[in-house]
């Protein structure tokens, strides 16, 4: 995990325009938004699902990193003043604070068009399908149909009580469609997995990515800030619905664990068991930070 992390922070460093690139304030704010911070869990299930379909490492760096640019750029704007407000971000200020909220806008709008770029200018598999494909699994993770949307219903919830298959439809947008995205970005970087395989490794990517989100509901209740990174507490605070809010902390952990237990099985249809994507899903239910 901390070589494929480092191998991901050498190619987002690479890949973002140099700081002293004109725009000079722009581009040192989107170098704040992603480097230097994160787990780069996005990445590790592309890197990992990537290894499963036999793909050439080269081509899966430019899938993870373009789906952390895209997850960058989902923080930079939620951070914002008028999505959750927030002022910390990966242990160090938001970058609406750091430099200033127009430029935190202009980070996000110029991040999400990178990574299509990134997956766009080379060659990323040698069927030409499948980069076709890449392209529209990473739109529509993106979208109204996506992530966009899923922030949209967040918005909406605030100050009202869901039932977990509201909050289940919110975060399946919300969250877990970038990571579901990951995971089906790393494989189409290769060819050696049929479509069934596919359809298996799809569903680990809905449940592993539906149980993030529990998670972090539960670590958003009981850490603290400075180990989060970010504010603690926040979704109480905002009266935001939450895993937590709908089945109380115990309920939540074996809601999580369940979720493993469905993405695990579904790995062993898959070229080697599942491969480090079986330690990726430990890692991500069973973090604490």
């Amino acid at each position: 995990m901390l070589d494929r992390q480092d191998r991901i922070e050498k190619t987002l460093n690479a890949l973002l325009p140099a700081a002293e690139l004109a725009p000079a304030r722009l581009h040192a704010a989107m170098r704040y938004a992603v480097l230097g911070g994160g787990k780069r869990v996005r990445p590790l299930l592309a890197y990992g699902a990537g290894e499963l379909s036999g793909a050439d490492p080269q081509r899966v760096d430019r899938a993870a990193a373009a789906v952390e640019m895209i997850h960058a750029y989902s923080l930079v704007h939620d951070d914002l003043p008028c999505m959750d407000d927030d002022v910390l971000r990966r242990g160090k200020p938001t970058v609406h604070l750091e430099f200033d909220e127009a430029t935190a806008l202009l980070v996000g709008d110029s991040l999400h068009s990178l990574a299509f770029q990134v997956i766009s200018e080379q060659s990323m598999a040698d069927n030409a399908q499948h980069q076709v494909e890449m392209i529209e699994f990473l739109a529509r993770a993106c979208g109204s149909r996506g992530m966009a949307g899923g922030q949209a219903i967040d918005l909406e919830a605030t100050g009202k009580t869901l039932a977990v298959t509201e909050l289940e439809f919110m975060h399946v947008h919300k969250t877990g469609a970038l990571i579901r995205a990951s995971v089906a970005l790393g494989a189409r970087c290769g060819d050696a997995m049929s479509q069934a395989q596919f359809k298996e490794l799809d569903r680990f990517g809905k449940f592993i990515g539906l149980a993030f989100q529990v998670v972090d509901d539960v670590l958003d209740a009981q850490s603290s800030t400075a180990t989060l990174g970010k504010t603690a507490g926040k979704d109480a605070k905002n009266n935001k619905p939450t895993y937590v809010s709908a089945l109380g902390l115990e309920g939540a952990r074996k809601f999580a664990a369940e979720l493993r237990d469905d993405a695990l099985r579904a790995l062993d249809a898959l070229p080697q068991n599942g491969g480090q994507l079986r330690p990726l899903a430990d890692f991500i239910v069973l973090r604490r930070f």
